[in-house]
């Protein structure tokens, strides 16, 4: 299904939103777009939104498959204004997640366990929101992938990650109670090519739709228990969502992309498109499913 506007999904598509959990996907160009909507379909949401520009085009098996807006994030409304209005339009309590073209959302034992089952696990925790890391993609040769995707030989850090305690700016800049900002990948190896509120590596890219809810710039929301890693009273699930979209950006930036030959350092590993190793290197959680 295809619709020429936001406006006009909200108001004719809201079948989409009647059950959870969605997927927003937003596409600002066309490296990886049908296998990242393959992707997410085969994870198991029960609808996939993705909001493109109108040139674009879509494999024939995902034509029928996916709901279709015509929107570029680039020149329209920007994805958070989105994100909020859509979940605005959806039933209260509705599970919602949003990424970016060239990002794969990986969470426990995704490869034989659905996004349903395990949102359901996450919820009888009393849980509205879910943590993720965004994780770093990059192919090892520039030479050969000059835009640095490439699925086959693509590779992650395998150290380097580090948290700080998010300060209160309304509150003497006391440190907030469950929240943490977190940094690593390519955004800390070359930070001085990336201004310095997009360093952080956190999002909560999976939430529960409510009344008054709002998705703010840097990824986190309006409700502070929505940004919080976990319950008080012990740890809970987290995701990981593995992206090439920062070494694209700093392969396609004329400021940065002849400053760096190479992603490829000394904790450079192939990645091997399995949760078991995300969950080896720390960079997401089980919690208490098993």
């Amino acid at each position: 299904m295809r619709y020429t506007s936001l406006a006009a999904f909200l108001q004719f598509g809201r079948d989409a939103l009647e059950k959870g959990p969605v997927a927003l996907i937003f596409v600002e160009d066309e490296v990886e777009l049908d296998t990242t909507l393959r992707h997410h379909l085969q994870t198991g949401f029960r609808a996939v939104v993705s909001f493109m520009p109108k040139t674009f085009a879509l494999a024939d098996d995902l034509v029928d498959a996916i709901y279709r807006v015509d929107h570029d994030v680039a020149l329209q409304a920007p994805f958070q204004d989105v994100v909020t209005k859509t979940a605005a339009a959806a039933p209260a309590g509705t599970w919602f997640y949003y990424c970016f073209n060239a990002e794969f959302l990986f969470y426990p034992f995704c490869e034989h366990r659905s996004v349903v089952e395990m949102l359901a696990f996450h919820m009888e925790e009393r849980r509205d929101a879910m943590l993720s890391y965004v994780v770093d993609l990059y192919a090892n040769d520039l030479t050969q992938f000059p835009d640095a995707v490439s699925l086959d030989s693509a590779h992650i850090d395998r150290a380097g990650y580090y948290a700080l305690a998010r300060p209160d700016t309304g509150n003497h800049n006391y440190p907030k109670e469950r929240q943490l900002d977190f940094f690593g990948g390519l955004r800390w190896r070359f930070e001085e090519h990336v201004p310095q509120e997009r360093r952080k590596i956190d999002r909560i890219c999976l939430f529960r739709s409510k009344d008054g809810l709002v998705l703010r710039p840097d990824h986190t929301f309006n409700d502070e228990e929505y940004n919080t890693y976990a319950c008080p009273w012990h740890h809970n699930l987290t995701a990981s969502i593995v992206s090439f979209r920062t070494a694209k950006a700093l392969k396609l930036n004329p400021g940065s992309t002849y400053d760096i030959p190479t992603f490829a350092w000394h904790n450079s590993v192939p990645f091997e498109w399995h949760s078991r190793q995300l969950l080896d290197l720390g960079l997401m959680e089980p919690g208490q499913w098993f």
